[in-house]
């Protein structure tokens, strides 16, 4: 009973702090597919609810098409998701798309001018900078090997390690 508890308890931690290792996306949701998983938003005008339903009252109004977001539960045609900033609700499915997006860095946003997350000529440590993306500026990812994410913005394209954005898990890789 008490090993059991500590597995749930571990659990809980794990799910509270939103760390999802790419082991941890065995789970299946009703649609067949991983969960947690990352989306993005289709639509430039989201209502994020209280609960799976449009009878559900609206908590928050997302504004931005193309945002990366975290389903982290199913229910029929409403997914539960949870934003960089671990804000969580419910909308609707019609309004997310399967189209990777990510974060630099939010967790630098305000921590001072002189922060940037290096964007990459190659998927190398030492390869040359070719711009400085500002914490919080979404990247569309292409693919990721499990350390780097070849991400591209309106401007340029690179490679990012994968640590420095949100929207791949640490060791996720996919093209």
């Amino acid at each position: 009973m008490l090993k059991g508890l500590q597995h749930f308890i571990l659990a809980a931690v794990v799910v509270a702090s939103g760390a999802y290792p790419a082991a941890a996306q065995s789970m299946k949701g009703a649609s067949g597919l991983p969960l947690p998983r990352f989306v993005s938003l289709k639509s430039a005008r989201v209502n994020l609810r209280i609960g799976p339903g449009t009878d559900y009252a609206a908590s928050w109004m997302y504004t931005k098409a193309g945002l990366p977001v975290e389903i982290v539960q199913e229910y029929e045609n409403w997914r539960r998701i949870r934003d960089a900033d671990g804000t969580e609700g419910w909308v609707n499915q019609t309004l997310l798309s399967g189209e990777r997006t990510a974060l630099a860095a939010p967790w630098m946003k305000g921590k001072g001018d002189n922060i940037f997350v290096n964007l990459r000529a190659e998927s190398l440590p030492n390869a040359r900078v070719t711009a400085k993306l500002q914490p919080g500026v979404v990247v569309h990812v292409r693919e990721c090997n499990g350390n780097w994410c070849h991400v591209q913005t309106d401007e340029v394209k690179g490679w990012v390690a994968q640590g420095e954005i949100w929207g791949a898990y640490p060791g996720e890789v996919f093209k």
